[in-house]
C-alpha cells in the first residue's frame, strides 16, 4: 500500500477529481449530482471517488437510497504541512546560495 502522501498527491493529479473536491467544498451532495456535473460515465465517476475515499478526501454515507459524499479536509492540511517544511527548507537553501555567490562576487571584486 501507498503512503498517504502519495493517495493524497495521485488524488489531487487528475483535474476531475480535484473538480469534485472543488464542488464538494461548497458542501455535502449526493453520488448523482456529482455524476451529474461531469460528461462521463458514471462507472468513471465511481473510480475517481474510490481514489478520493482512498486518499480520505470523501466520506460517503448512505442513508435509503441516498449515498452522500461529504469533504474532509484533513489530507490537505498534511500535504500543505509536508510542502511548507519543504519550502522552509528549500528557501533556505536559495539564501544560503545566495549568499554564497554574493561572497564569490565581492572576492571577484577585489
Amino acid at each position: 500500500m501507498k503512503d498517504s502522501l502519495s493517495l493524497i498527491f495521485s488524488a489531487l493529479a487528475d483535474p476531475t477529481r480535484r473538480s469534485i473536491l472543488s464542488r464538494l467544498s461548497q458542501g455535502t451532495a449526493t453520488v448523482g449530482a456529482i455524476a451529474k456535473s461531469f460528461e462521463i460515465s458514471a462507472p468513471a465517476i465511481s473510480q475517481h471517488l474510490k481514489v478520493l475515499e482512498r486518499a480520505g478526501f470523501v466520506e460517503r454515507t448512505t442513508s435509503a437510497q441516498w449515498r452522500t459524499l461529504t469533504m474532509r479536509t484533513e489530507p490537505l492540511d498534511e500535504a500543505s504541512a509536508w510542502v511548507e517544511k519543504h519550502r522552509r527548507e528549500w528557501n533556505q537553501r536559495f539564501d544560503e546560495l545566495e549568499e554564497h555567490l554574493n561572497t564569490m562576487n565581492t572576492k571577484e571584486d577585489h
